[in-house]
């Protein structure tokens, strides 16, 4: 017998184990979710159960430069913002975000829970953009440092 955690979450399981949580920099973010991938022992990759309520919203317009994300809409109907244009979105809809990704965030605009599948790559460093706030995330080992684009300083061109 061997100390990984169980390759199958049963409904049950996933619908007892959601917790809330919002994003700080967002006052109308909140969801309440778990982790599928992380809590069946996957590394490499990350799935996520989420759910936002009727009038609230996910996390903050965001942008990804290494980590690829997907959205994949169980139920509800929400509007994605992607790359500043809005889309109402439905069950069956499918959005990718390839690296670096295009900015990204989804609302709530129905009357019942949005419910979806997100995932994507779990890489030892990411790099996140929020455009809307002039403020970029460093994510590494265990640490997240945030910093003003306003701030940022070009040290030329690279070399060939």
């Amino acid at each position: 017998m061997t100390n990984q955690p169980s390759p199958l979450l049963k409904a049950e399981q996933i619908a007892t184990n959601l917790q809330p949580f919002s994003h700080p920099w967002n006052p109308n973010s909140e969801i309440s979710g778990t982790y599928l991938g992380r809590t069946v022992g996957l590394q490499r990759t990350g799935v996520n159960f989420i759910k936002v309520p009727p009038g609230k919203e996910s996390f903050i317009y965001h942008a990804h430069q290494r980590e690829e994300e997907w959205i994949y809409i169980l139920s509800g109907r929400g509007i994605a913002e992607i790359d500043g244009e809005e889309f109402v979105v439905e069950p069956g809809d499918f959005m990718g975000f390839s690296t670096p990704s295009v900015a990204h965030h989804l609302k709530n605009v129905g009357d019942e829970d949005l419910v979806y599948l997100v995932g994507g790559e779990n890489l030892d460093i990411e790099i996140a953009e929020f455009p809307h706030l002039g403020k970029r995330m460093l994510r590494r080992q265990n640490g997240i440092e945030i910093y003003d684009l306003a701030d940022a300083q070009s040290f030329g061109p690279l070399a060939d």
